[in-house]
């Protein structure tokens, strides 16, 4: 069943609404407690850290008459981050990379979605970090919808992205003495979404 799709451009072309994917319209919230943004990055050339925010909340909202027009809007607050080391993760809040004492948020808003064939879904949008905005295309997959025992209708979705942190500003960096640098430009994003639809 899918959830966005292509918006076609005459009323002939349009295929009939699935009621299970109507029946899905509405505005739900991430549930944080359910859910993980997470990234990867390269360190030293020879491993990967792994890392997410603990501190976040956003908004989808589905529409299943024209599910193109379906969107999803988030706030991650930097001072969350959490590698598993506190030294580490206070580098990362310092003005060396993200600065969350001046820019205390990292948002995303989605401006289309389009399906990707099955279960597979773009959503392409804005993401802002350090008051630099660009554009951040999500590879999704949408895992279903149930209601859980306490009543609560929820949508799930799994997400990946790849970006160069150097063009949100985030260019901090040191050389090795064997060559390459300490940390790697890309950076690889993970999402794992569970959101409760609103009453």
């Amino acid at each position: 069943m899918g959830i966005f799709n292509r918006k076609s451009d005459t009323a002939e072309s349009a295929a009939p609404v699935d009621p299970a994917l109507a029946a899905l319209s509405g505005e739900y919230t991430i549930d944080p407690a359910h859910s993980q943004i997470g990234f990867t990055v390269r360190h030293a050339m020879v491993t990967n850290v792994r890392g997410g925010f603990d501190d976040y909340e956003g908004t989808l909202v589905l529409n299943g008459a024209d599910p193109a027009d379906s969107s999803a809007s988030i706030d991650v607050r930097i001072n969350s981050i959490d590698t598993g080391i506190a030294d580490r993760d206070n580098h990362l809040r310092s003005a060396d990379f993200f600065d969350a004492e001046q820019f205390p948020l990292m948002t995303f808003r989605s401006t289309r979605a389009e399906a990707a064939g099955g279960d597979d879904y773009r959503l392409f949008g804005d993401l802002t970090i350090k008051d630099v905005t660009r554009p951040l295309t999500i590879d999704l997959e949408f895992n279903g919808a149930a209601t859980d025992v306490y009543g609560n209708h929820r949508v799930g979705f799994e997400g990946s992205a790849t970006i160069l942190r150097s063009e949100w500003g985030l260019t901090w960096n040191a050389a090795l003495e064997t060559g390459g640098v300490m940390v790697s430009d890309k950076v690889k994003l993970n999402l794992d979404i569970s959101a409760i639809k609103k009453a």
